[in-house]
């Protein structure tokens, strides 16, 4: 008798699902999307007294992406171009229909350019009987194709998809009710924009090692090691050796008193002989930097001329 187009919900998307040529990766993020689209329908199967051709089909879609399974609402309307002409009724020269139809889709590498996705879908559709979109139906769809992801957020896709109903029917004058078969099959192309949140942002940069310190002190004018500051050495050592990698520098201080050239040389043989200690308790001497500041650097500020302990001194200083 006739055959009737499906109005192909949010036609976005379309045919042919070639192998996935996976580009540059992209960064997806779950959120919201809308769409739009169109394309080509045709009627399958034959109805008696009756042909078909390609008709048109437009319509939109709001979805929410979970990076990889998809959740959307599809709206669309479309007409095929029919022979029949049935007075009184709807089915004048073409059959329109209106559908909205909830669909789940899978995308299967959401984060390359080009994304294989399948899917499939149920909802309703209100097709041309005796009045315009009058006559209700269960409707059902699956669907096949390939997105290019312009952006983290805009798609282009492609789409074959195939809509049915149970048979749909009209009244006709003389005759009674009439049924005829309701599957489309449809080549679609569409894109859609998805509203994503921001990417988290990047872990905080770690912070930088700390720099591990021990004080060894220094008798007046002497640059000899006593039995505590050897111990205090003994520990620098086996902070190094826990460290695994890591460099040492000494650097030897002497207080205000004295000439200040003399104090130089001293502070240099204070750091020096911190060294070969270190040395002795395993650092190899090529992780070792010495320095001497003689009067500069005070722990304690004095004048000129003070005998002070706590300037007299060695820092030992792990990197």
């Amino acid at each position: 008798m006739l055959k009737i187009h499906k109005a192909a919900l949010v036609a976005v998307a379309a045919s042919a699902i070639s192998g996935a040529v996976q580009a540059q990766s992209i960064n997806p993020q779950p959120g919201f999307y809308i769409g739009a689209g169109g394309g080509a329908a045709w009627e399958i199967g034959s109805t008696p007294n009756a042909s078909t051709s390609t008709g048109w089909l437009a319509g939109g879609m709001l979805g929410y992406d979970f990076v990889g399974p998809r959740a959307e609402l599809n709206i669309g309307y479309g007409q095929i171009p029919t022979s029949a002409n049935i007075p009184g009724t709807a089915i004048n020269g073409k059959v329109a229909t209106l559908s909205g139809m909830l669909n789940l889709l899978y995308d299967f590498w959401p984060d390359q350019t080009w994304t294989p996705y399948v899917g499939a879908g149920v909802g309703m559709a209100f097709i041309d009987s005796n009045v315009s979109l009058g006559e209700t139906r269960f409707a059902y769809q699956a669907m096949l194709g390939v997105a290019y992801n312009i952006t983290d957020q805009f798609r282009f896709q492609v789409e074959g998809r195939y809509f049915g109903t149970p048979a749909p029917g009209v009244t006709i004058p003389g005759v009674g009710y009439v049924t005829y078969s309701n599957n489309v099959i449809m080549a679609l192309a569409g894109v859609t924009y998805k509203f994503a949140s921001a990417p988290p942002p990047p872990p905080p940069a770690p912070p930088a090692p700390q720099a591990t310190s021990f004080m060894v002190f220094f008798d007046w004018d002497r640059s000899n090691l006593s039995a505590q500051a050897l111990q205090t050495i003994k520990q620098a050592a086996q902070a190094f050796k826990a460290k695994g990698s890591a460099r040492i520098t000494a650097t030897g201080h002497t207080d205000t008193s004295g000439p200040e050239n003399y104090n130089m040389a001293l502070s240099l043989r204070r750091a020096n002989a911190v060294k070969d200690a270190l040395v002795r308790e395993g650092v190899p001497p090529t992780a070792i930097a010495v320095i001497g500041r003689g009067e500069q650097g005070l722990l304690v500020p004095t004048p000129d001329g003070v005998r002070e302990p706590q300037n007299r001194r060695v820092e030992i200083v792990l990197n």
